[in-house]
């Protein structure tokens, strides 16, 4: 009994050692930079910072075809998607009332005619009688008046026929332009009533190869746009494609929603193969600024900020140069101090952790223009090739597990 009993002390004391030891090498790793710390090396490249916005494409002429005489449509001779020619008809209304309107007006002009025609006779007579002093020159006169009626009445009644056989016409409604259609309101049988605001049957899309994007921008951006930037962007029916486009046109009206104020922007798309569709949605970057061979930091090296209480040993992502603390509370350094230099924050200053010597120290940089990938460093100590913690590996943020045997 005694022999098994040293047995399984020895035995104990070798788990101990050997957990212990694996602990030790967990504690040891966990104080690695290189395996606590993700890293990124700074390097020179080009740099584009965007503006973003979404918009809907749109034809560039989009007409609303309507009608200028009330009736019930009786034929259909276009549909969705049909391409038209300029003067082809597209539907026809029921003329039943216009024609007699013709016909009524028409029936006016004969007897109008008949008048004047009367008119011209009495006052042939009496222009001899008058002469051979057989009347008075106020009778004369009035003939001449009535000659002068005749003839206005004999010119309203045309205008009045010219009007019903236009409607007549107009019963045949045709296309303005060479086009598509890409929409058709009524269906044969249906009546539309032409009153104060003519009614939509048709529209047409005259050239659907080139396209426009109507989007609004914030005026925080507009400022940076100009007409002639180009444009790049994607619609969700083909989402691994990128399209270009030209800012055509910064309008000027201003459009206020909840105390946010947005201009729109135009822009022209060629669209030679007819894939863009109208109505589709655009997500539209332009291109405000662009440096080449800049010094970039990865935006997420700016973000990242040690945890608060981290190891008090060498743990230099909590030692700003000069041995200060991190913060007079102990806590992580403030936004923008530069490593306990008293720097204020400003818009265009950050603060990155730079690996070096085993540990990692903040470091002020003055930035530029941004990808919302990477960032311009355009001063401070940061330099090409030196290595930036944008976060920590997650293995690291949990606390090794201790010995799964408890001691005696």
């Amino acid at each position: 009994m005694k022999h098994l009993g040293k047995i399984l002390i020895g035995a104990t004391v070798v788990a101990g050692l050997v957990g212990g030891g694996i602990w030790y090498a967990q504690q040891r790793a966990a104080q690695d930079p290189e395996k606590r710390y993700k890293l990124a090396t700074i390097e020179k490249a080009d740099v584009t910072q965007t503006v973003s916005a979404n918009g809907t494409l749109n034809p560039v002429v989009l007409i609303s075809v309507g009608t200028q005489v009330s009736g019930t449509v009786r034929k259909l001779f276009v549909d969705f998607n049909d391409k038209v020619k300029k003067g082809q008809a597209l539907l026809e209304l029921d003329d039943a009332l216009v024609a007699a309107s013709e016909r009524q007006s028409a029936a006016s002009v004969v007897n109008a005619q008949a008048a004047l025609d009367l008119a011209q006779a009495n006052e042939a007579r009496l222009k001899q009688l008058f002469a051979q002093e057989y009347i008075s020159k106020q009778e004369y006169d009035q003939a001449q008046q009535a000659l002068k009626s005749a003839r206005a009445q004999l010119a309203l009644a045309r205008a009045q026929n010219e009007r019903d056989r236009a409607n007549v016409n107009f019963t045949v409604i045709r296309s303005p332009v060479d086009g598509v259609v890409i929409d058709r309101v009524v269906d044969i049988g249906q009546t539309v009533a032409a009153s104060f605001q003519t009614p939509t049957l048709i529209k047409i899309a005259q050239d659907l190869s080139e396209m426009r994007i109507d989007t609004s921008f914030a005026e925080a951006d507009i400022g940076n746009i100009r007409e002639g930037q180009k444009a790049r962007f994607t619609v969700d029916a083909f989402p691994s494609r990128s399209f270009v486009g030209d800012v055509q046109q910064i309008r000027l009206n201003p459009t206020n929603t909840q105390n946010v104020v947005t201009y729109n922007v135009r822009i022209n798309v060629a669209n030679p193969d007819q894939q863009l569709l109208p109505g589709m949605t655009a997500y539209v970057n332009i291109g405000v600024q662009k440096r080449e061979g800049a010094l970039l930091v990865p935006n997420a090296a700016l973000r990242y900020k040690p945890a608060e209480g981290g190891d008090k040993k060498g743990d230099a992502g909590a030692k700003p140069p000069g041995g200060m603390g991190p913060g007079a509370d102990g806590g992580p350094p403030k936004a923008g101090t530069g490593g306990g230099k008293g720097k204020k924050r400003d818009g265009q200053s950050g603060t990155v952790y730079v690996l070096a010597g085993g540990e990692i120290k903040p470091v002020s940089v003055q930035l530029g223009i941004t990808d919302n990938r990477n960032t311009e460093v355009l001063g401070g100590e940061l330099k090409e090739g030196d290595r930036v913690v944008t976060g920590e590996n997650g293995s690291t943020d949990k606390k090794p597990s201790s010995v799964g045997m408890r001691m005696f």
